[in-house]
């Protein structure tokens, strides 16, 4: 969304994350932690989305998606980070559950260590508590209770305003909206829609943004490319 935001021209190279494209050793030269997205400008490598979206700014500031006062700028760091530790975390168990367990099917848990967790440079406790059968109840309902708080932190924030930042669209929106869309596709729209409707209200504005059309394109949506298995 950065990139469109700043009307930038980029191009894209899919990673098949389904075939561990990404733990390839022609990946890992690039990024070592064998995760996505990695950014190449001028030959050099620029890794993890909030750091690859604040580059940008710094880069090209004529679109600047950053306050310039620097308590604003504060608040704006400090959503990022929360969006990092909290949100970004919680979203993984029911995207892992509802759509990219099917691929583990046929393997047993030492098996699932051996060819899946194991290799991994980063996120390998992740997935050794995930296993080869999913998160179990617990920890998908800990998922959403944690999503359903930030919902509750964000709708507070936003009763007054109509960007997290005062009255100011920034990197904080941004590297949020990503994740609410993906609980939306995964059937969870009803986290927010029930009981905070100015959070409702910011998504809507979201959705209106060329740049989010752009960047959350037709195909690219779990739904569009696994077949979803219930929740819980």
């Amino acid at each position: 969304m950065c990139l469109a935001e700043k009307d930038l021209t980029w191009e894209d190279k899919f990673i098949d994350l389904a075939t561990n494209e990404h733990l390839t050793a022609e990946y890992l030269k690039i990024n070592p932690n064998g995760v996505v997205p990695t950014l190449v400008h001028e030959n050099r490598l620029v890794h993890d989305s909030s750091v690859i979206c604040e580059y940008l700014d710094d880069v090209f500031p004529d679109t600047p998606l950053s306050p310039k006062d620097p308590h604003a700028r504060a608040e704006m760091r400090a959503w990022m980070r929360f969006h990092e530790e909290v949100p970004t975390i919680a979203v993984r168990t029911p995207s892992f559950n509802m759509a990219f367990l099917p691929r583990f099917q046929g393997l047993d848990e030492q098996q699932f260590h051996d060819q899946q967790s194991d290799i991994r440079p980063l996120r390998k406790q992740f997935y050794r508590r995930m296993g080869a059968k999913g998160f179990n109840r617990e920890d998908f309902e800990a998922a959403l209770e944690q999503i359903t708080n930030t919902c509750r932190r964000m709708d507070r924030a936003l009763e007054n305003s109509p960007w997290l930042v005062e009255d100011t669209y920034t990197l904080a929106d941004i590297i949020v909206a990503p994740l609410i869309d993906r609980m939306e596709d995964l059937g969870f729209a009803e986290l927010w829609e029930s009981d905070f409707p100015a959070m409702t209200d910011w998504f809507a504005r979201i959705k209106k943004r060329p740049a989010f059309q752009t960047a959350l394109y037709e195909g690219c949506r779990l739904s569009e490319k696994h077949t979803l298995a219930q929740g819980l």
